[in-house]
């Protein structure tokens, strides 16, 4: 870069020199004026990124779209944008001091670790432009909001689909911290606290960095300052979060998210009721010395009781011994029945909210339209206790959970861990993306609908029956397969036990 930039001195000089003698023989004054422009130039030449250098040009092709995992996307400026807002300014140096020297690393390293920091550039760069947006306007609606987030969702959503397409790679524990920590700049969307979440979502990336400084640390040094670029970069992410927004991002402007809630309209409610005068000046301090004067009297304590006459001794009465007749429980009673699963009154007024990280959903009785949005990837969502509900889970999740339900349904993309069934009746499943493990216990009446991309999941049942798995074909359709409930278990005598499932053929 100092090169290129030499060389636009030296024709900007040489432009210059061919104007004409008299520029060359002015004063020293104009000269010294016009090397300061020149050495200005120089200056802002040197601030280019320089990842732009080592880029090489890609031939002539159609314009990739923004989310293209092929091409990485073109590199973006990472020039500071002048501005009077405290937050935009600590986020530009973010981006001009930890940003850049990961950025300067990857592309030292090279290879799909290069690629990847371009997709993760991009991301910075889309969150910036957001935080300016948000320094200058009012907080939106929702709907409005998810609109605004929707290129930095993208780049990450890029970023962690690279990582995918690449498991064969070299650099995969490189790719792999990456995409397991990039969730962090969703912190924009998180309250009241987004500062934890980004330390969260950096310790969850450690894990893969651990592995590239075992693999590398002996061989190129260079990889063990790229994890801890990466890792210092959220590190400030997380300290920049708290000093500016501190309880979510704040919005500028009239209606903003920092401004004070209005009043409830039923306006303010009544002051407590007054306390009514007790009057001490009776109370004395002699009476607390009164009770200890007569515990101190010792044996003589005993001396006001009654004495027990032979009358009133059990062993030489015997009518005393005669006590009330033991309880007998009537036979109307009766035995209760036990309580079957998703069983119960729905006398509990529905739920939907969400408390912290789990989504709570209960007592939903004939609702279709039960839909979990904007969910991060640690929360977990929780139905229970809902009858003839269907419930769809967009994005991914760590898990779901099925309580006590009755004919109930559940619709979701990704699932980090599991989806449980547990106490249900008549209950189906359906994944669209990815999920690992389906664990049905206690549960009558399973359907699993599985997706091309989840045919290895694992299922583990207990004390169920009539469970069935449906694998998709090449057609579009279903092909079903019933989980066995009936096992056969014989004597093994060097193994122990042997059970094998038994099959129904009736």
């Amino acid at each position: 870069m100092k090169k290129d930039g030499l060389v636009c001195l030296k024709s900007v000089y040489n432009c210059n020199e061919v104007e004409g003698t008299a520029a060359a023989q002015g004063s020293a004054s104009d000269l010294e004026t016009l090397i300061e422009r020149l050495e200005r130039v120089t200056s802002r030449l040197e601030r280019l990124p320089l990842l732009r250098a080592h880029t090489p040009a890609a031939p002539h092709s159609p314009a990739p779209s923004p989310v293209s995992l092929n091409t990485p996307p073109p590199q973006e400026s990472l020039e500071p944008i002048p501005s009077d807002n405290m937050s935009v300014n600590g986020y530009q140096d973010l981006v001009q001091g930890p940003l850049r020297a990961y950025l300067q690393l990857s592309q030292q390293i090279g290879g799909d670790v290069a690629t990847q920091a371009n997709l993760v550039n991009a991301a910075f760069q889309a969150q910036s432009r957001y935080i300016q947006l948000a320094a200058t306007k009012a907080k939106p609606s929702q709907a409005e909001e998810m609109q605004l987030l929707t290129p930095t969702s993208e780049q990450i959503s890029a970023i962690q689909q690279y990582r995918e397409k690449n498991r064969a790679s070299q650099f995969f524990n490189h790719l792999s911290a990456i995409s397991e920590s990039i969730p962090a700049l969703g912190w924009v969307a998180v309250a009241p606290a987004p500062a934890p979440y980004v330390k969260e979502m950096n310790d969850a990336g450690q894990f893969y960095t651990n592995r590239v400084l075992k693999d590398w640390k002996e061989k190129d040094k260079t990889h063990v300052e790229w994890c801890r670029a990466w890792v210092q970069l959220l590190s400030d992410l997380q300290a920049y979060v708290k000093q500016f927004h501190t309880t979510g991002l704040v919005w500028s402007g009239k209606g903003s998210a920092g401004a004070p809630p209005p009043p409830p309209p039923g306006g303010l409610p009544p002051p407590p009721p007054v306390l009514p005068d007790v009057d001490f000046s009776n109370l004395s301090l002699d009476d607390r010395s009164a009770l200890f004067a007569e515990i101190n009297r010792g044996e003589a304590i005993t001396s006001s009781l009654r004495k027990v006459t032979p009358d009133m001794q059990t062993h030489k009465n015997p009518t005393l011994r005669q006590g009330p007749a033991p309880f007998k429980a009537t036979s109307a009673a009766g035995h209760k029945p036990l309580p079957q699963p998703g069983a119960g009154q729905l006398d509990k007024p529905p739920v939907f909210t969400r408390d912290g990280k789990k989504w709570l959903i209960e007592y939903q009785k004939g609702n279709s339209n039960l839909v979990v949005e904007n969910a991060d990837m640690n929360n977990v969502v929780y139905m229970f206790r809902c009858r003839d509900s269907a419930l769809t889970v967009r994005g991914k999740v760590n898990g779901v959970v099925l309580d006590s339900c009755t004919k109930c349904a559940v619709v979701f993309d990704n699932l980090v861990s599991s989806i449980e069934f547990v106490n249900c009746q008549s209950v189906q499943m359906q994944v669209l993306g990815k999920v690992p493990t389906v664990s049905i216990d206690k549960t009558d009446g399973c359907q699993i609908y599985l997706s091309p991309e989840s045919l290895d999941v694992e299922i583990v049942s207990s004390k169920s029956s009539e469970m069935n798995v449906l694998i998709p074909k090449a057609n579009g359709d279903y092909t079903e397969h019933a989980i066995p409930e009936q096992f056969k278990t014989v004597l093994n005598k060097p193994a122990g036990l042997t059970t094998t499932p038994v099959e129904n053929k009736g």
